[in-house]
């Protein structure tokens, strides 16, 4: 499990609408048996009027997504889906949005 590891969502009943979850916990804390996710949803499925720098649209296996940082979650390590990819190349956008979620700036 890795900084911007792009996991299966293990729940069935949120699935169909958020079936990824990013990783944006730091490798330094793997140690820990918490992981800090940042729910996919497909684009039709996202709630409300998406912020363009708080709720990225991301590309990933051919479809788009919106990354919901207000839906921050923790969840057990071992209750993570499957590797499905990773979003390294969004970096940049992923550190923007948590500061905006986490500073206001």
């Amino acid at each position: 499990m890795a900084f911007l590891d792009v996991r299966t969502n293990p729940n069935p009943a949120s699935r169909s609408r958020v079936p990824f979850l990013l990783e944006v916990q730091a490798d330094l804390l793997a140690s820990l048996a918490t992981r800090v996710v940042v729910p996919l949803y497909r684009l039709e499925a996202a709630p409300g009027n998406p912020m363009a720098r708080l709720t990225p649209r991301v590309a990933f296996q051919g479809q788009t997504y919106v990354a919901m940082f207000p839906e921050l979650a923790g969840v057990a390590g071992r209750d993570l889906g499957t590797a499905a990819g990773a979003l390294a190349h969004l970096r940049t956008e992923v550190i923007a949005a948590l500061d905006l979620l986490f500073t206001g700036s």
